[in-house]
């Protein structure tokens, strides 16, 4: 067991903080100070200690960039009106982490060197967490196979890490989205619900095509009929269908169970609509929007949050939607950001204190 006081640390001598502002931050681009480091060799994790954040010396021959042996996770942290740090139902984020691992033929990551590192961390770098609306401290925890050596089968050394970056919204507006019938995210029996890099990899050329087309994401649909809407780029999503909330179940193993997606689907009961988890074809979704019913629909995630979504794109038929009525999508934002910023009492215990 290793207790957050058993972690060595050794802090900068200066800090890279006064250099940035903390408001209007673009995501992902600055990182805190320090980073957390573990090693995984002989059957064992061990050597886990924080240090000042630095460029990683590998060997050109280490596994994860030959094979694709990596995970990550997103997890993010805020403060409270006192101060105080809290992250968001991390300990989500550490189960699905491991069933990544599981699937990837990785070790799994113990819970204390997982929590207690970083809690360690967080409190060291505690100061980087912005007070701005819609920013956070982004915490990217990941593992990637470290063996130096080239050959296909699984490693027998890792290398764990997790590194914070201070952070504004992912999607600054609302999004238009085009619906993708050629290429394809997941497949049954594949590696869909894993939080692995390689699934992000494989959607860069769709979602690039998009682009050129004027989109900012694609829409996945399944891999045989290219009927049955998935996830939504980077988020889960959601279609308000009357007073229902539906969203693509996770039985196929296609799609990442989402933390956020979790959680919306709860604040969404408890705002009086109906919940729905199954499949959902693109053809049920546009005689919805013909009919009226159609609504609204929004992404759900750790960096997205809630992203409101104004054009659904499918074949020549375009689906458009006003941001101003999002109003589902909006409540939901504004109670998820009531309890992350402890503006209101976390009821359902999803602020865990650093």
């Amino acid at each position: 067991m290793i207790a957050a006081a058993d972690i060595n640390i050794t802090k900068v001598e200066r800090s890279k903080l006064s250099d940035i502002n903390l408001t209007n931050l673009p995501f992902g681009k600055y990182f805190t100070d320090h980073m957390l480091e573990a090693e995984y060799e002989n059957g064992e994790w061990k050597s886990v200690e924080i240090k000042p954040y630095q460029p990683l010396l590998l060997d050109p021959s280490v596994a994860a960039l030959h094979y694709g042996q990596a995970i990550f996770e997103g997890i993010k942290a805020y403060k409270n009106p006192q101060g105080e740090a809290f992250i968001f139902r991390p300990y989500d984020n550490f189960k699905r982490f491991n069933i990544s691992a599981e699937r990837m033929q990785m070790p799994a990551v113990p819970e204390d060197i997982f929590m207690n590192g970083l809690r360690a961390l967080i409190e060291l770098d505690r100061n980087w967490i912005p007070n701005e609306e819609d920013h956070s401290l982004y915490i990217r925890p990941f593992m990637f196979s470290s063996d130096e050596m080239i050959g296909v089968r699984p490693s027998e050394k890792y290398k764990f890490l997790i590194i914070l970056s201070p952070t504004g919204p992912y999607y600054n507006t609302p999004m238009r989205i085009y619906v993708e019938e050629k290429y394809v995210r997941a497949v049954s029996g594949g590696i869909g619900y894993a939080k692995a890099a390689g699934n992000y990899g494989a959607a860069m050329y769709a979602t690039a095509t998009a682009k050129k087309l004027g989109y900012d994401q694609v829409l996945w649909t399944d891999a045989f009929e290219h009927k049955y809407v998935q996830e939504c780029g980077t988020m889960n999503v959601f279609f308000i269908i009357g007073n229902k909330a539906i969203t693509p179940d996770l039985s196929s193993g296609t799609i990442l169970a989402g933390v956020t997606r979790d959680s919306v689907m709860t604040v969404l009961k408890e705002m009086g609509l109906t919940v729905e988890e199954r499949p959902l074809s693109i053809l049920e979704a546009i005689d919805a929007y013909k009919s009226g019913e159609l609504k609204e629909v929004f992404g759900t995630g750790t960096a997205a949050t809630i992203s409101l979504i104004k054009e659904l794109k499918y074949k020549e038929f375009s689906m458009e939607f006003n941001p101003e009525r999002c109003e589902v999508a909006t409540e939901v934002k504004t109670r998820m950001n009531q309890i992350r910023y402890g503006i209101v009492p976390d009821s359902h215990g999803w602020m865990c204190k650093v």
